[in-house]
């Protein structure tokens, strides 16, 4: 079977709430990870752009882990018992799915947070870092 053949396999039998249980299942939003945070749930933010980008503005708490860097060995004393949320600049950039897909395979339990940095400082978060800036600019490298 081919890969078109089995996309429409999948959707023929998906209804709209495997669907959405599906997003929900591997989406977050800013609020949710903020009461994570608040809470102090098993949750771990992971920022996966470049140590620059980290130093400059981050979620508070989150925990710098450049989605190139990811491997057995860099992941190794990370808890598989923890949720990791990955993030990046925005939705204007792939890097969070990119680390997503990585801790994914390393056999993490993960979730990307929609709409990134950007989204979380539109929502009225605040971030920390060393030259907090206006405006988005990709940093995700």
């Amino acid at each position: 079977m081919d890969l078109l053949s089995l996309f429409r396999q999948i959707c023929e039998t998906m209804n709209a709430h495997d669907f959405f249980q599906a997003k929900l299942d591997f989406e977050t939003d800013s609020y949710d990870v903020f009461v994570s945070i608040r809470d102090k749930q098993n949750w771990v933010v992971l920022d996966v752009r470049s140590p620059e980008a980290y130093s400059n503005e981050h979620i508070p708490g989150a925990t710098l882990l450049h989605h190139k860097k990811m491997s057995t060995e860099t992941t190794a004393h990370l808890d598989k018992g923890n949720l990791y949320v990955t993030y990046c600049d925005g939705i204007g950039c792939n890097a969070s799915t990119k680390g997503a897909q990585k801790m994914a395979a390393l056999g993490f339990q993960v979730k990307e947070l929609l709409g990134g940095l950007d989204w979380w400082k539109r929502d009225g978060y605040a971030t920390e870092g060393t030259k907090k800036q206006e405006g988005i600019q990709c940093n995700c490298d």
